[in-house]
This record gives structure tokens, sequence and C-alpha cells, in this order.
């Protein structure tokens, strides 16, 4: 519409123009080498645009016979052009869809058509990875280092051929001039970042890792968590040779992150060392409220040189308070009440405890306790025994891997941060191994006793503890061991309420009682 009343004003300014020129007439005169020439003034106006178009229509057709060599030269250029990218998308298609054959004819076309295009050699390379012929990959990738533009995509595609052969060397070499050309390059800082850590190249790794913060390749918390474990796995190194840097370096790590349990314990020992144990205790109990772990309460326990068993057994209850209710702070109760010789209190423990979680370090310390307390080999190999078929407990686990101890990077995928304390995922769906009351069953196949109930008073009488004998008159056999039932601190209850024993089964590879031993003699556990 605009251009409408565009072309009607043009229209009327020009009839207005020469409406204008009508009614004002006049005379043009020119006198060119002695020749005059009279004319009015439209005519004159008329013979100069008559000369302006013959003027502008020579000079159209001089300028296409001039620059008729170039246009067709163009055209041509491009139509080749076009067809080179048409052969260009047909063969990125033909790799997607894994058609070597079609890859390799458009590979060639496009080589042919568009000499010049960087894309070019992408395909190529793309297509010999296609047909399996490293060499030709290698070689197109090469290629594309010469160009500013493809560098990056040539490291790339040069990286990953030598992920593919194994190569470790090389494929380090072209992550590290790939980060250095372009640090934002994911790719290259993550692999750089995983192959210094695998290397235990611990100063290299966190340049890398704060260069890959800063180019916002991972987020913060991420980047705290990394820096922490590096710091821990450097303390790890220097605990020994350089005690003073691995005490700042722990300490460091501890800061960053308070639920990392090997920073903890090596802040942790080293002020124990130095004399400090406030600081240690501190940093032990800040841990162990996020992540209890046996680590933590054996350099606990330990923090104080010269400590007993006792000292050290309060120590363990005053730890157990910080985080109660869990599996690591009772059996580390258990063990420094095994230590202190305190069995009433280890008894009571691993009793509550192995009838919920039957694990095989419960059943350990329960063959410990036995030891310790009445040098009973029967009843130890029958709790090693136990401890042989029961649930594992937690562990140091990265990738399906079970380790001693803690790492800071996984053997199995170079993960850094992959190990976490836990139970093997493979034991998850094992054989049912927990308590049940037939591990109370009578020896022998014998027919199944009623639970006696025993006063817990601390000076019963032996014949209350046990059943009534089977016949009237029987002798009873002294006992091989000096320590009467009723005596024994294991069976005073810390309460007033009755304590119920049930016999215990000897496990299948037990050689049966002691000499002169009741068989059906009965145990609290």
């Amino acid at each position: 519409m605009i251009r409408v009343v565009i072309y009607l004003l043009v229209v009327a300014l020009a009839a207005a123009g020469f409406a204008w020129l009508a009614d004002r007439p006049g005379d043009i005169q020119i006198v060119w080498q002695n020749q005059q020439v009279d004319t009015s003034v439209m005519a004159g106006l008329i013979g100069l645009g008559i000369l302006a178009v013959v003027a502008i229509t020579v000079w159209s057709l001089a300028r296409f016979v001039l620059h008729s060599p170039g246009a067709v030269g163009g055209f041509f250029r491009d139509r080749r052009r076009e067809r080179g990218y048409q052969a260009l998308s047909r063969g990125m298609i033909a790799v997607g869809a894994g058609d070597p054959r079609l890859a390799s004819q458009c590979a060639d076309n496009a080589e042919r058509l568009l000499s010049d295009e960087p894309l070019t050699l992408l395909l190529k390379a793309q297509t010999a990875q296609l047909h399996g012929d490293r060499t030709g990959a290698e070689g197109a990738f090469t290629a594309m280092l010469d160009e500013p533009g493809t560098r990056a995509l040539g490291l790339h595609g040069l990286f990953v051929e030598a992920q593919r052969a194994g190569d470790r060397a090389a494929a380090r070499e072209y992550a590290a001039r790939a980060s250095q050309t372009a640090p934002s390059l994911g790719w290259a800082g993550d692999a750089l970042f995983a192959f210094q850590s695998a290397e235990n190249d611990w100063d290299a790794a966190l340049k890398t890792l704060q260069r890959n913060a800063d180019n916002k390749l991972i987020d913060k918390e991420t980047a705290r968590r990394h820096r922490a474990v590096l710091l821990t796995a450097q303390a790890m190194e220097l605990e020994d040779s350089e005690p003073n840097r691995a005490l700042a370096l722990a300490g460091e790590a501890h800061r960053l992150a308070l639920d990392l349990v090997p920073a903890a314990v090596v802040a942790g020992r080293l002020h124990a060392q130095a004399g400090d144990l406030r600081r240690a205790t501190r940093v032990l109990e800040a841990t162990w409220k996020l992540a209890p772990h046996p680590d933590i309460a054996e350099i606990y326990a330990h923090a104080r040189p010269g400590d007993s068993a006792r000292d050290r057994l309060k120590r363990i209850r005053t730890l157990i308070h910080k985080h109660p209710n869990t599996q690591e702070g009772t059996l580390a109760l258990a063990a420094t009440a095994i230590e202190a010789r305190d069995f009433l209190e280890a008894r009571q423990v691993l009793g509550t405890f192995l009838k919920v979680t039957p694990t095989q370090r419960a059943c350990l310390l329960m063959a410990e306790l036995e030891e310790a307390e009445y040098g009973d080999s029967g009843r130890v190999r029958e709790w090693l025994g136990r401890a042989v078929r029961a649930p594992r407990d937690a562990a140091w686990t990265a990738d399906g891997y079970v380790s001693d101890s803690w790492a800071p990077v996984s053997p199995i995928t170079g993960r850094i941060d992959a190990f976490e304390w836990k139970v093997p995922a493979e034991q998850i769906a094992g054989p049912e191994t927990g308590w049940s009351e037939a591990d109370f069953a009578p020896p022998n196949g014998g027919s199944a006793e009623k639970p006696v109930v025993i006063d817990a008073k601390p000076n019963a009488p032996e014949e209350a503890a046990k059943p009534e004998p089977e016949k009237a008159g029987a002798e009873a056999k002294p006992e091989a061991s000096p320590r009467p039932e009723a005596a024994r601190p294991s069976d005073v209850a810390s309460s007033e309420e009755p304590v119920v024993r049930f016999p215990l089964n000897h496990a299948p590879d037990d050689p049966g009682p002691e000499n002169g031993e009741d068989p059906k003699r009965m145990r609290l556990f």
C-alpha cells in the first residue's frame, strides 16, 4: 500500500512539473563549433532524458560484457559448492546411521568439491573411525591442528583415538594441550584432572581443579569436596616425613569437608601426636557427628598417651554420646570394654547388637570376649564359625571394589572421591545369616527346652541357674572350670528383671564341650 501511494505521489509530481513547464515556455540556444541549435525548453529536457537513457544502456552493456566471465565462473563455483555441501550433509547422516559405504562416497565427493572446508576433514575422520581405520582418523585429526578454528576439534579426536588404543601418555598429552589452548573445554579439564589424580600428582591436580573452577566447569561444592580429597591424599603421604605440613593440609581438608573421615583421622592423629588433645578431640567429634567410623573411635580412644584401658572406655562413652545409637559406636564401645576387661558391659552391648545385626565384626568380638573372659576355646571356635557365615560389615567401597583402607581415587574407574563407607553391594542379596531362634536349639537334635529364668541377684545359688536333672538321685559331676555359673559377672543383670538363657548349639566344626563340661550348659549368648 505504501508503495502505491509513493508511486502515485511520484506520478503526480512529474505531471505537476510538466504542467509547470508547459505554462512557462522558453527557448534554448546552443552554439558549439560555429553551429547554433535553437529549441524549446520542453524539447531540450526530453532530449536530455533520452541521452541519459542511452548512456545508461551503453554502460550496462559494457559492464555486462566485462563481468560476464566472472559471473559465469561464479555460477559454476556456487553450484560446485552447493553440491559439496550436499555431499557433506549426506556423509554426516551416513556416519550417524552407520553406513560406511555411503559415508566414504560422500567424504570423497566433499573433499573433491570442498577442498578448503574444515568439515570435510571431520567427515573424513569419522568415516575412517567407522571403518576402524585408526591411521586414517589420526591423519585427519592431525590435519585439523594446522588451523586455529579446528585445533580443539583435532585434539579431541586424537585424545579419543589415544584412549581407544590404550595410550594413556598420548591421551594425557592431548588433554593437556587442549586445556592450555582452550581452558573452557570441559572434556579437557576433566580428563587432565583425572590423569593427574590417578598419577598422584596432587600439586598439578590442585592447579587444574582451580582452573576448572575458575572457568565454571564444575560447581563450587564439587570443587570444595575434590580439593579436600586432594589435600587429604597429600597429608597422608607427608604424615611421616613432614608432619607439620601434613597437619596443615589435613586441617584445611577437614574445614572444607567435615564429613571426610580420612581428613579427620589424619588431623586428629597429628594433633594428638603434637600434644594438642583439645583440637584432636574437637576435630574427631565434629566428623563423628556426621560420619561415625571405627578409625575415628580408635584415634579418639588413644588420643592421650598413657591412659589406662578404663580411661579409654570413658572416652569412648563420651564420643558415642555425640552421636548415639550407631553401629560403629556400639562395636567401638564393645571392643574398648573388652580391652578394659569390663566383660559385663561388653556382653550386654554385644548381646543387644547381635540380636538385631549379627555382623562379622560383632561375632569376632564375641569370640574375643569368650577368650578374654573364660578362655573357652570351644566357644571361641563357635563364634569364629558364626563370623564366617555372618553378613559383612561396612567397608571402603568404590565401583564394586572393596578396600581395607581409604584411597582418593577409584582403582577401577580412576574417579576421584569414589570410596564410600558402606556395606558392599554384593552382600545385600546374600544368604540370610542373621540371628534366629534356630541358633539356640538344643544340641544333638533333642527336644526344645523352655528358657530358664534366673534370678538376677549377685549371690544366687548355682542350682537356680540349672534345669532339673533328668533322673532323681543323679550325681552332679564337678565342673572342669572353677567358675560357678551363678557367680559369673556376665550372668548378673544390670536391673532386677530376670535374665533369660537359651542353650546354644556348637558350631559344626566344634569338637564338643571341654573336658568334663556339661554339653547343655546354658549361656546368655
